[in-house]
């Protein structure tokens, strides 16, 4: 994109993360409004949206504030965002230093810290899951008898279904909690926080609501999103799928649940990814994430229904109105391929010997990309974390059932072979 002019207002983005999932949020951020970008380093994918970069370790909040404050009293910052779950509490402190729209940092740890989430939604009554927060794993066995079983042990302060397990003994319980406490995922480790939750096991549809809050008490729902989940113990998702004419738009139940949410975390503006749970007892809520959503969710609601949700958070982020227009009425979703074994990659690429090959690509597949290489090892469910995926791919169509047989199209072309391990490299509770 163009370079603007040096005194033109900039909005910072902390962090650019991977390109497969990160590319799109920041090209139709940039599409929008001069980026710069502040980050330890500006990889070269990301350099055709920048209109700059602010070289400092992110995890040096201090460092980033000092740097941001120099930054700002020589250049116009427009405001602040990211879509790095990360650095969620570091965006809101910044905005609220410089003066600028956004999410209250104590909003921002409600959101960040999963106890903490669970909490104030117990105190305002906001339907969610009952639950008690564990330090020591014998703590976790006694919360889940009182619970009652089964249960879900999960970090505290991660992401991406990482860690968290579904248990239905006390030997389960105890093999969660050590499972838990020693998750990792790429990106998050550093901002994990201590312990572990042990909560009552919601059963139902997972969904997630893709929420725009413009002003305090006034949140409201652009999009919902249907989950697929791998099999237990694990929450692994497997795919996503959005459709413009979903009932769920006009369910009053869950709009509710959704708005009391976010005000018992103090929310009053941004773009929220919040999931929750479709249970017979109604909607409940899991987790509230003040960021867009991942695993290109905003792609899949611009192809859906035509809102741009990236530049409706950059909007925000600058205090001016987002559009939310729909402007499409169709259906888009996302798959994802992991392991079947655990193991090295020997082969992994695309197959089509009775259709078009990839590079004549049907109108309908948006993007089909190979995320792992050969010879790289990686693990199959249960042990499987996103940071596992083999490949994605996203479709789109008049509504979800074709959307459905287009993923299975593109699944049969997917070709992968795994090396089984000489050895075992872990032990495996």
């Amino acid at each position: 994109m163009p370079q603007p002019h040096a005194t033109a207002p900039v909005l910072l983005v902390l962090g650019a993360g991977s390109q497969p999932y990160k590319e799109h949020c920041l090209d139709r951020i940039a599409a929008v409004h001069p980026v710069v970008l502040v980050d330890d380093s500006a990889p070269q994918w990301a350099s055709p949206y920048l209109a700059g970069h602010l070289g400092v370790e992110l995890r040096a909040s201090d460092q980033v504030a000092a740097a941001v404050k120099e930054f700002a009293a020589e250049r116009p910052v427009a405001g602040v965002m990211t879509y790095m779950e990360p650095n969620v509490e570091l965006a809101a402190r910044l905005a609220q230093n410089l003066g600028l729209p956004g999410l209250t940092p104590e909003a921002a740890i409600a959101c960040r810290d999963k106890a903490e989430t669970r909490r104030l939604l117990s105190l305002h009554r906001v339907p969610s899951a009952r639950f008690w927060y564990a330090e020591r794993e014998q703590d976790a066995v006694g919360f889940a008898h009182q619970l009652g079983f089964p249960v879900v042990v999960k970090p505290r302060g991660l992401g991406g279904s990482a860690g968290v397990r579904l248990a239905d003994t006390p030997a389960a319980v105890r093999a969660a909690f050590r499972i838990a406490a020693g998750a990792t995922i790429l990106g998050l480790s550093a901002a994990s926080l201590p312990g572990c939750l042990v909560e009552e096991y919601l059963d139902g549809e997972e969904i997630s609501a893709e929420t725009v809050v413009v002003r305090p008490g006034q949140a409201s729902i652009v999009a919902v999103t249907r989950k697929v989940l791998g099999p237990e113990p694990t929450f692994l998702e497997t795919g996503h799928s959005v459709r413009a004419d979903d009932p769920l738009l006009r369910d009053h139940a869950l709009q509710d649940v959704v708005r009391r949410a976010v005000d018992a975390l103090g929310i009053t503006c941004g773009l929220f990814h919040i999931e929750l749970r479709l249970t017979g007892r109604g909607p409940r809520v899991i987790e509230v994430n003040a960021r867009l959503g991942g695993d290109l969710i905003p792609r899949l609601v611009e192809l859906a229904l035509g809102v741009d949700l990236p530049a409706a958070a950059a909007a925000l982020a600058t205090g001016a109105e987002p559009d939310l227009t729909p402007r499409a009425e169709a259906a888009a979703a996302i798959r994802f391929a992991y392991p079947r074994r655990s193991g090295r990659i020997g082969e992994l690429s695309v197959s089509s010997p009775d259709q078009p090959g990839m590079d004549a690509c049907e109108p309908w597949l948006d993007r089909l990309v190979l995320t792992q290489q050969t010879g790289s090892y990686v693990w199959a469910p249960p042990l499987s974390s996103i940071d596992d995926r083999l490949a994605h791919w996203v479709v789109q169509g008049p509504d979800a059932a074709v959307c459905s047989q287009r993923l299975d199209d593109i699944a049969d072309r997917l070709v992968a072979t795994i090396d089984a391990p000489l050895h075992i490299t872990a032990c495996v509770q």
